[in-house]
């Protein structure tokens, strides 16, 4: 098995090519450049497309038009240039186009900072453009679980039709860690009869978001809620010494890595703590909250933001355990020091 030692953001791009992604448009911003910089050497070399775009709104456009087409596409960009291509992720998601959008958060709102940060999670969960629609959203905590969540996002996409983030923070795409390839099966064959690929023999294919007729519209809504529904069955989330918790953590993440050395502290002085990591961001794992919550007496939420993800675990838990917050921002990253004594001041 090939081991190579490759920061976050490469990674990320090396898997996104070993899962058949020959198409790349994006723009610069700190802290994901690697992503595009990686692209724009590999790809000419396997005859794919890389492209510098003039600006985040014409690259999300660009991927309209590759996904439109039935390939595998991928862009990526950072906080602001996120915030530019949400309302080409709201017609690519009403398009049922799948690619997939890597977004490693820095600290804002504005410019902000180039520092990591986690306060993107409503913009990745809740829609971020306009519209009643929805991204797949994967969070992972170390480099090799980006290169394994990059392949699962390509799969993911094309399965349900329709864009997946990968959300991670510029500690995951900065930090450099040995990782595995593994020699992935060859993907399932998605059905892609829907794709503009030549009307030649055929009916030809329309993709379109516009339908002014709103019965037509409301059905088209009903259509895709059905597809978020149907999501649930590819929720991710880890339980790191729960069986015999009586206080959890909840983090995702960087934040979750760290929270696991404290999860030890605090084992260690004989405290019954555990964590909670959702991977899925959306559809979040509720069940596995509201499982956990009839044990439990409390859930401590941190975050690298003033209080995002909290909320869904609030709608989790539904009253049946205490959810306290501990968050920082502005790019400062919480040690597990802070964690743990957080959690020790939470049980007096």
């Amino acid at each position: 098995m090939e081991k190579l030692f490759m920061t976050g953001n490469e990674a990320i791009a090396e898997a996104a090519i070993r899962s058949g992604c020959l198409y790349y448009f994006g723009y610069p911003i700190t802290p994901q450049n690697e992503i595009p910089e990686y692209m724009s050497t590999r790809l000419p070399e396997l005859g794919g497309a890389f492209l510098q775009a003039e600006s985040e709104i014409a690259a999300i456009y660009m991927v309209y038009g590759a996904a439109g087409a039935g390939m595998r596409v991928m862009s990526s960009s950072s906080s602001p240039g996120i915030s530019l291509k949400q309302e080409g992720l709201s017609y690519i998601a009403a398009a049922e186009l799948p690619c997939v959008i890597v977004n490693m958060m820095r600290g804002g709102p504005g410019l902000g900072g180039i520092q990591p940060s986690q306060s993107d999670y409503f913009q990745a969960t809740k829609g971020g453009g306009h519209g009643d629609y929805h991204l797949f959203v994967l969070a992972p905590s170390t480099v090799q679980e980006a290169v394994s969540l990059t392949g699962d996002a390509f799969d993911i996409a094309d399965k349900y039709r329709t864009p997946v983030m990968i959300l991670g923070d510029g500690i995951i795409g900065q930090m450099m860690e040995p990782v595995e390839f593994e020699q992935r099966p060859r993907s399932k064959e998605y059905d892609k009869s829907w794709a503009l690929s030549g009307a030649k023999g055929r009916p030809r294919n329309v993709i379109k978001t516009l339908y002014l007729d709103p019965q037509k519209l409301e059905q088209h809504n009903l259509k895709l809620q059905d597809k978020y529904q149907k999501m649930k069955e590819d929720v991710r989330i880890e339980h790191y010494l729960c069986d015999d918790a009586e206080i959890v953590i909840a983090a995702y993440g960087t934040v979750a890595r760290i929270a696991k050395t404290a999860v030890q502290i605090l084992r260690d002085k004989g405290i019954k703590v555990g964590l909670l990591r959702p991977i899925t961001l959306y559809p979040f794992p509720y069940d596995h909250f509201q499982e956990i919550a009839e044990r439990i007496r409390k859930v401590l939420v941190v975050e690298m933001s003033l209080g995002q993800m909290v909320e869904d675990v609030k709608l989790a838990v539904n009253g049946k355990a205490e959810v306290a917050f501990y968050g920082r921002t502005g790019g400062i990253v919480p040690s597990y020091e802070e964690i743990a004594a957080e959690l020790e001041k939470q049980l007096f």
